[in-house]
């Protein structure tokens, strides 16, 4: 297939590949890893545990509540990722197309991570909150201020937000997530880079969102409002409470997506008989 044929525009085989491979790979490495996060969301949210060491937590979580605990809401937090992956890179490389140049630049790459995320956030922000909410429905709090939820599944949780709190609830706390987009916007920019002194060509990772708490009403000054509640009661330790577990599950999640990202594109492309170009 020529370069010409079906490689041009939005609707591009190769852009369609490079979408459903960074899904997949994003899929994998969170199933393997899912238990870190479930780690991490406990200690930011249960802010009565004591326990502050990531294996510590996993060990009391599935000691309470049974081990298949450790992947509570993973459905919904698979289907939130595999969406928000497919619309970063979808989005990434139909830049890469029109913005693509002879030579390729770290600063275009952080540009186009950036945009790339700002337009995943700005789509499926309402995953993420719905998702969180899942992945904590049924769990055993030590904080009294914490109420369970009731939600019977996805579309019931949609539909109780909507009717009980409004759609607007379902964008708060879009703001720190655009913020945020510079975390993959850097990360796939080093990535990138370390591909093209590689040989390899420059092709893309996808890897993020922030964790489930999206929002579009979520203005400044309530960002700032509850940073420095945070910071009152708890210190201004307590805006890294799960750091540990984070760190472990960003690093690995990416490692991983990485590679399976990698092999499912090659193996379409040569089973496809295109042939990747060699950004240099």
């Amino acid at each position: 297939m020529s370069e010409s044929s079906g490689s041009v525009g939005l609707l591009s085989y190769e852009t369609l590949v490079h979408a459903v491979a960074g899904a997949m790979g994003s899929v994998t490495a969170m199933t393997v890893f899912f238990p870190l996060d479930t780690a991490r969301i406990r200690l930011q949210v249960d802010e009565s545990r004591k326990s502050q060491s990531t294996p510590v937590i996993l060990a009391e979580i599935a000691k309470e509540e049974g081990i298949s605990s450790l992947y509570r809401g993973w459905f919904p937090v698979i289907s939130s990722l595999c969406c928000s992956n497919f619309v970063y890179f979808y989005t990434f490389n139909t830049l890469k197309r029109v913005m693509v140049s002879d030579r390729s630049k770290p600063g275009k790459d952080l540009l186009m991570g950036f945009i790339s995320g700002a337009v995943n956030v700005l789509l499926t922000t309402p995953m993420w909150v719905v998702n969180t909410r899942l992945k904590l429905q049924g769990a055993k709090f030590r904080n009294e201020d914490l109420h369970q939820t009731h939600y019977k599944g996805i579309f019931d949780a949609f539909s109780q937000i909507i009717s009980s709190e409004g759609v607007g609830t379902l964008w708060n706390g879009t703001l720190p997530s655009l913020v945020l987009v510079f975390n993959p916007a850097v990360q796939f920019m080093f990535y990138e880079a370390m591909k093209r002194r590689a040989g390899r060509g420059g092709r893309r990772f996808g890897q993020f969102k922030s964790d489930g708490k999206g929002g579009l009403v979520g203005s400044l000054k309530n960002v700032l409002s509850l940073l420095m509640d945070r910071i009152k009661r708890h210190g201004l330790l307590g805006l890294y409470k799960g750091l540990e577990a984070k760190l472990l599950q960003t690093v690995l999640t990416a490692a991983l997506m990485f590679v399976v990202y990698e092999k499912i594109t090659a193996a379409t492309f040569k089973l496809m008989g295109l042939q990747k170009k060699v950004k240099l």
